[in-house]
């Protein structure tokens, strides 16, 4: 086993880690904490995969923007009452456990048979980079990107429709007709 074997083995046990622990926190802040952690680890794992853009869209986007979000959530609904996160075992809980193990038993399956595989392409340090990947979406999937610019626009320009139409429909403005 080589150096970067291990240090990518300690890496994919400190994620599965920092997951578990995000599921077993009664604190929210404190599991959403360990999110961010979990998605630290993985944007290291991406870099061992030579996917530099994934990297640091992964950080930005996920640990940056939707965590705050996540945060600003928990926050506004205060969710520190114990007595809302009281641990019912029911079946649903059962099965989901047992679907649980039966992943980790695969994960466990496919790292043991197939840790001996044939490692990275040689086209591995040119895919991951922001130029390979701006050349695949422009030249490949323009009209799909461009379509999806479209419906984000759409669904901003409709939610400042709503909240403004819901200002101008408040009390207020019922009182000065």
């Amino acid at each position: 086993m080589n150096l970067e074997l291990i240090v990518f083995l300690i890496l994919a046990a400190a994620a599965v880690v920092s997951a578990i622990l995000v599921i077993t926190r009664k604190n929210p802040v404190t599991s959403a904490l360990y999110l961010v952690l979990n998605f630290f680890i993985i944007a290291v794992l991406y870099l061992f995969l030579r996917a530099q853009f994934i990297a640091v869209i992964q950080i930005t986007v996920y640990a940056g923007a939707i965590m705050v979000l996540f945060l600003f959530v928990i926050m506004l609904l205060n969710l520190g009452d114990d007595r809302l996160m009281k641990w019912k075992f029911n079946s649903t809980r059962t099965i989901a456990s047992l679907m649980g193990l039966a992943l980790l038993a695969e994960i466990l399956f496919y790292v043991i048979n197939f840790t001996t595989g044939a490692g990275l392409s040689p086209q591995a340090e040119s895919i991951g980079t922001v130029e390979s990947i701006g050349k695949a979406l422009y030249a490949g999937y323009l009209f799909p990107f461009e379509i999806t610019s479209v419906l984000l626009l759409a669904a901003i320009v409709g939610a400042i429709f709503l909240s403004k139409k819901q200002i101008s429909d408040g009390p207020m403005e019922k009182g000065n007709e």
